[in-house]
């Protein structure tokens, strides 16, 4: 089957994740800059997770403009991500809301996580519709930059309750590695 409902729908949640994200940011009761230091916390972490939702949702729309078409595993694959990407909302609120508390950094950290795996599960199923030749297998390669980042996740969820600021530096870290554009699949799709 072809890919745009797939990457209709894609755009969709992800565009809905967003707002969610968004409309959690409470106005400032007062008129000088003293009434914003209280919410510094829910807004970096809205800076933080919005990033980190563009960065999946860039990988997206350059992953699926490799692929010829879809079937039911990868759209299964693909809803396994927005799931665990549809959370974030919730588990951003949660670390702001509390201020870096370690418990809810580490419940980030393993959203971070889930999201990632998730999206490893979808490349290896598009990787066995298209096979080892296509143009996507030959974008994606070893996908070591994504390896590192589960790696970088599952290890900030541990430290974090050593000190929640190495966690939320890991969380920072990631997300910065991955700002530099991954021209892997623009390179392909010139070809």
């Amino acid at each position: 089957m072809g890919k745009g409902r797939v990457e209709a729908f894609t755009d969709g949640v992800v565009a809905i994740i967003i707002t969610i994200m968004v409309l959690e940011l409470k106005v400032p009761h007062g008129e000088d800059l003293s009434a914003l230091v209280p919410l510094w916390p829910v807004f970096l972490c809205y800076v933080l997770s919005f990033i980190n939702v563009g960065i999946y949702w860039n990988n997206l729309h350059n992953m699926f403009h490799t692929v010829q078409r879809v079937d039911g595993g990868v759209l299964w694959a693909n809803l396994n991500l927005l799931f665990w990407l549809s959370l974030m909302p919730v588990t951003t609120a949660f670390m702001g809301e509390n201020h870096f508390a370690p418990v809810p950094v580490a419940v980030y950290g393993a959203d971070l996580a889930l999201s990632a795996v998730a999206f490893n599960i979808l490349t290896i199923t598009l990787h066995r519709l298209h096979g080892s030749d296509s143009a996507f297998a030959r974008a994606l390669g070893g996908d070591r930059k994504g390896k590192i980042s589960l790696a970088f996740y599952l290890a900030a969820i541990p430290l974090t309750f050593i000190s929640q600021w190495i966690g939320v530096a890991i969380y920072v870290l990631v997300a910065t590695v991955w700002l530099v554009p991954d021209t892997r699949f623009a390179r392909v799709i010139e070809k």
